[in-house]
Formats: C-alpha cells, structure tokens, sequence
C-alpha cells in the first residue's frame, strides 16, 4: 500500500482507538461485584452485536471478529500483518490435526478469526492436500500430521506445530515493512522461548526436547538458555539477567504468569509510539495488538469474577493499556 493508502487506513483505525479500554475503564470493570455485571457493563460501552445480553466469551468472541474485519476491509495485503494471524492459524491446523488422527470433534477448539474456516482446514487435512496451505506452514504441517498418525503422540504434535508457529512469526517478522512488526516478532519468539525453558525445567524435560520446542532468535541464545534450564530455575533467571528481558527476571521470580504478563506489558510499551505515526502499517498492527491484549484483560477479570477471586489477584492478570 502507498502512503495515501495508509493514510486513510490510518484515520480510521485512530477514530476506533477512542473506543479503546483505558486504566480506569479496566478499574471500573474490575469493581463490579459479580460476572453478570461486568457483562452489562460491557454491554453498556458497546461490547457484542447490539443483541440482547449474551455470555461474556460470545462477546470477546465477537469483539475480536469485529477487528479483524475492519483491518481486512482497511488493508489490502494483509500478508502485512501475518506475524499477528499466525497463531491462530497455526492453533487450528494443531486442533484440526488432532481432530482427523483421534476422529473426535471438538468445535470449540477453533479460532473463528482465521483465513480459513473451520471445515476447511479439516478437508486439507483429511485429504492430505497440505499444498493449500501457505509454503512455510504445509511441509511443517504433513511433518507434524505424519507423526500423530504414527505415534499417536499428542504432545510431540504439539511441539512441533508450536516451534513451527514460533519460526513463521520469526520469518514474518524479517520480512516486514515496519521496525515495530519485527521487534514483536523478535521479542515473541525470544520470550516464548523462555517460558519453553522455565516449563521444562520444572517438568524435567531435557536438553532435545528443548531444542525440539524452541525457535531461534537475535536476543537469546537457546543452547545458553537450555543450560540454564538443565541446572535449574535460578540459573535461567541467571541466563535472563544477562540479556535484553533483564527486567523481567524479577517478574519471573514472582511466576511465570507474572512474566508474561510484563512480556505483554514490555510490548505494549514498545507499540506506544504508532499513537503518533500516521504514514505505515505501524499503527494499524498496534491496534490489533493492543485490542487482542485488552480482550484477554477482559477475558481475565471475567475468568476471576466467575471464580469469585479477590479483586486484587484478578488485577494481577490485566495488562496494561494502549491508551
């Protein structure tokens, strides 16, 4: 796209991040005393379809929908933004894989805001016609189907199909047109890299399972960070301190939800000046990020008011706000 065209795409992606959640909206929906009223609350700031009240995830369901196909019907190459869909895609051929080897459907598992529906992805996999895939994502996928078939192995299914999602985001990271696309790329893979690290140190995976699940990066250096994770946790933090996700380690300390949540707040951070650009795709991937993030935010102070935890351990788990 040219200038002009972002220009346009820009403006108006600048008018939706009005209607973005701030701190105090978050505060506010953190305060109502029970699920049913944050739903209402939701309602009442223009969450869902304008159909009568719904539960909380067919609203987030909706929600992350609606966003998608504003950016669809903004950006005209949406390859632009893969490093964001990727995920999800990979996350539905993982769950349509699963589905064809076991023959048990599990609808729930699907992601509906991906470049394929649901019966599709299951048709390319029955029928084993993997060239409909983009290139990166069908050799990874056959791979990974070839396995399950063979083995009956959910778990290395898993990680093959995760350390394939993890080196797609890499590669649409290094090929994209704005610095802040390959930054969230890096900083994904790296930081994924090291929650790979933390679960299997406390799982006692060893080192192969490591270097199976783990996907290269400019900011970490996987075969120092699985030492690290075969000598204990103390020495991946160790690790950690000695890289850009310094600050971090202190959170890491805390819990590995608590990493994740500064990962996701480092993020935020790092996206905070396409607040400003008005020339690039830039701020047009912020505000997918920055919705994806706030919905999770939702997603979580739902989760908690439905347990009926403390306010403050639910505040625990929201992230911090683009606005």
């Amino acid at each position: 796209m040219s200038k002009q065209d972002y220009t346009y795409a820009v403006a108006r992606i600048r008018a939706l991040e009005n209607n973005l959640l701030n701190q105090d909206d978050l505060n506010q929906l953190l305060s109502c005393p029970d699920e049913d009223e944050a739903v209402e609350w939701l309602l009442s700031r223009g969450w869902g379809d304008g159909e009568e009240a719904k539960d909380g995830e067919t609203i987030l369901a909706y929600e992350l929908n609606k966003t998608w196909k504003i950016v669809r019907e903004l950006v005209k190459d949406m390859s632009t933004l893969d490093v964001l869909s990727y995920q999800d895609l990979h996350h539905n051929i993982k769950g349509a894989i699963k589905r064809v080897v076991s023959g048990r459907d599990a609808q729930d598992v699907y992601i509906d805001n991906s470049f394929y529906t649901d019966e599709e992805l299951l048709d390319i996999v029955r029928k084993e016609n993997w060239y409909k895939l983009p290139s990166f994502l069908a050799y990874k996928s056959k791979e990974a189907y070839d396995v399950a078939v063979k083995t009956g192995d959910g778990q290395m299914l898993d990680v093959m199909m995760d350390r394939a999602c993890l080196e797609s985001i890499m590669e649409a990271g290094n090929r994209g047109q704005h610095q802040v696309i390959k930054d969230y790329a890096e900083e994904t893979v790296a930081v994924t890299d090291i929650k790979i690290a933390v679960r299997a140190e406390r799982t006692k995976k060893n080192g192969d399972f490591m270097r199976m699940a783990m996907a290269k990066c400019e900011t970490i250096n996987v075969e120092l960070l699985i030492k690290a994770a075969l000598t204990g946790e103390e020495a991946i933090i160790e690790y950690i301190e000695s890289t850009d996700y310094a600050d971090g380690a202190e959170a890491l300390k805390k819990s590995l939800s608590a990493f994740e949540r500064w990962c996701n707040d480092r993020i935020i951070d790092l996206i905070k000046p396409q607040l400003r650009n008005s020339f690039s795709i830039g701020p047009i991937f912020a505000y997918i990020y920055a919705r994806e993030i706030e919905i999770r935010s939702v997603r979580n102070i739902l989760m908690g008011k439905r347990s009926k935890l403390p306010v403050e351990e639910i505040r625990e788990r929201v992230r911090k706000t683009y606005v």
